[in-house]
């Protein structure tokens, strides 16, 4: 007869090896990572590695925080985009700005979280915590936003993706110009067809060039119920795929709730029979008990159908800086799983949307339908 306790006591011993300093990131994760928050990040990594990289499964990736000023895009973003790990974003407007300063070739450098800002102030130095570089990079990344944006192909309304996949092209044009590899997370998406979407499009420095172009009788509109809709589509096309969608939320904030509110709109607004994410994956610093969007649980979200409940075992939060976080995350996927094939879902927006048409028509027609019986 076994012991009533059993249940609770299958876990794997803890019983590390000593640390030699012999250890890749991958062995170090697995091996002393055994509890707490360092627990939940080895959770995590196998979560990503063994679950979200399956072949069928579509990784969509929401980024908040000043992470591309940190060098983030180019020491984790892009090797994840590269090796197929995540085939699509959301990220605020201010990491696909400051992601520009690298592509053109401008400086940022370490400083001291410290230091005295009325002196920087003086001298011309902006700071991003302990992050410094000139004001100049600013100006010079505002002009190039507008020269480009000033182009013929922007003269219209578009959705974000598509702004981003314009402005990701001169941005490769730049790079090769200046004999740069892979300097921006914008230019890599561009090359690897990995649609790229902000949920507020003004909130950024590239937003605010835009809207000054405006004033000048520029035709260029960020379409924002375009990515509401061709967001909802790539979900939709995963599972209609035979397949699965996953979230993987690096921050929290409006892109965390971008991310998500992609089964809502299809189940609740669309009216389209579905059941939510099936991965849910969250690295942040956030509390839930605030009640705020960035800190709230994948329980909590599946009282709004963004998750599939009976997925829940696929969740995991990782409360950890993100700066750490990350960088491990990607060392150890990119060292315990082969890299996958492109899903290149930049180009086939246009068929993923007409898909969901078809079950949104349908879907009316039925309730249509339906509200006509009642009415008997």
């Amino acid at each position: 007869m076994p012991r009533p306790s059993a249940k609770y006591l299958r876990g794997k011993r803890i019983d590390p090896k000593p640390i030699t300093g012999k250890e890749t990131v991958a062995d170090l994760l697995d091996d002393a990572f055994l509890a707490y928050n360092a627990g939940r990040l080895r959770e995590g990594c196998l979560l990503f590695t063994q679950r979200m990289l399956a072949p069928d499964v579509t990784v969509g990736m929401s980024l908040t925080g000043a992470m591309t000023p940190a060098g983030l895009g180019m020491s984790s973003l892009i090797p994840l985009m590269e090796a197929g790990f995540v085939d699509w974003i959301i990220s605020t407007g201010a990491n696909l700005y400051h992601d520009a300063h690298f592509a053109l070739g401008l400086a940022l450098h370490q400083g001291s979280p410290n230091a005295n800002d009325v002196e920087l102030r003086d001298k011309g130095v902006v700071r991003i915590y302990d992050i410094f570089f000139d004001y100049t990079v600013l100006l010079s990344t505002d002009a190039f936003v507008r020269e480009v944006s000033a182009g013929k192909e922007f003269q219209r309304s578009m959705s974000t993706a598509e702004y981003h996949f314009l402005l990701g092209k001169y941005l490769r044009e730049r790079e090769k110009a200046l004999k740069l590899s892979r300097r921006s997370v914008l230019s890599a998406a561009y090359d690897l067809g990995v649609p790229i979407y902000t949920s507020s499009p003004g909130d950024s420095s590239i937003g605010m060039n835009v809207a000054e172009q405006a004033l000048a009788g520029s035709k260029l509109r960020f379409d924002v119920s375009a990515d509401v809709n061709e967001t909802a589509a790539i979900v939709l096309e995963a599972k209609r795929s035979k397949g699965k969608s996953a979230a993987f939320i690096v921050g929290g904030g409006s892109p965390k709730n971008f991310l998500l509110q992609t089964e809502p709109q299809i189940q609740e607004v669309l009216g389209i029979d579905e059941k939510g994410h099936d991965f849910f994956l969250q690295m942040t610093d956030a509390r839930p008990d605030t009640g705020g969007l960035s800190g709230a649980t994948p329980n909590e979200a599946v009282s709004w159908g963004k998750i599939d409940p009976e997925m829940l075992p696929g969740t995991v939060v990782v409360y950890l800086d993100n700066s750490v976080a990350l960088p491990l995350l990607t060392a150890y996927a990119l060292a315990r799983h082969a890299p996958r094939p492109l899903k290149r879902l930049y180009d086939r927006r246009e068929a993923m949307l007409k898909r969901l048409v078809s079950e949104y028509k349908a879907a009316l027609k039925f309730r249509d339908k339906r509200a006509e019986e009642s009415k008997r």
